[in-house]
């Protein structure tokens, strides 16, 4: 699964699984515009770690559940590459409460962001692969959208909303050769299970079949192989990596 002269682009691409999944798609030869919101600090850091792929990592700074701020993103794309052929709509965010302490602005943050964000992106970049007639979109889910893991309402219904709008998406463009697929990860070794307690780490794992959390490379690789071109007669599937969960 090779991707010279590919360009792909990553949201949240600059930290957690998304940076395994930039840095893979670097190793394998693409050109990858990896977007994040707000951590500059990280961005510049992991910018740093991937110096040796040079200009083949550009990073751009915007809100994806901003839709001006990502038209404004596609509009200077356009202008500085000549096609979209992968896009992975990794950029997502966790608001942990039970519902009846959910504030609505924990619930707007992570619909807009998750879900909102998915759509503003497949948006513009359909318009973009169709053109070429040739796309593949990966859309980064959670088996919390399957499972609705508890105090995580907002983030399940956002993830489960990632599944179905690929469902309906990749049957309005498959006769443009782009596909729509998503992954779920289970738990995986990222920042955003640091802040959780060590007994509920406890917990998880105890109800992994394989008793471990994965790590990020897993999900990285199930990622290159919907965006590579052999999975050419796939779409509209989920494929989950979460050791048996």
């Amino acid at each position: 699964m090779q991707f010279d002269s590919q360009n792909i682009i990553v949201t949240g691409g600059t930290r957690g699984i998304g940076a395994g999944i930039t840095e893979s798609f670097l190793k394998a030869g693409a050109t990858v515009i990896a977007t994040y919101s707000g951590n500059d600090e990280a961005a510049k850091s992991f910018k740093v770690k991937m110096a040796n792929f040079g200009e083949k990592l550009v990073l751009k700074k915007f809100n994806v559940a901003s839709t001006s701020e990502v038209e404004a993103f596609f509009q200077d794309y356009e202008k500085n590459f000549s096609s979209l052929e992968v896009l992975v709509n990794n950029a997502g965010i966790r608001r942990d409460q039970i519902i009846p302490s959910m504030q609505e602005s924990d619930w707007d943050a992570v619909i807009d962001i998750n879900l909102k964000g998915t759509y503003n992106m497949t948006r513009f970049a359909v318009l973009a692969m169709m053109k070429n007639r040739y796309g593949r979109i990966i859309n980064m889910s959670s088996v919390g959208g399957k499972l609705g893991l508890p105090g995580q309402a907002n983030y399940a219904a956002s993830k489960a909303g990632q599944i179905a709008l690929s469902l309906s998406v990749s049957k309005e463009v498959a006769k443009r050769n782009i596909t729509v697929n998503n992954v779920c990860p289970g738990f995986i070794e990222t920042e955003l299970l640091a802040d959780l307690p060590e007994e509920q780490v406890k917990e998880y794992k105890s109800q992994v079949p394989m008793k471990r959390f994965g790590k990020v490379e897993d999900v990285a690789h199930a990622v290159l192989f919907f965006a590579s071109r052999e999975s050419s007669y796939i779409t509209g599937t989920t494929l989950d990596v979460s050791g048996g969960l």
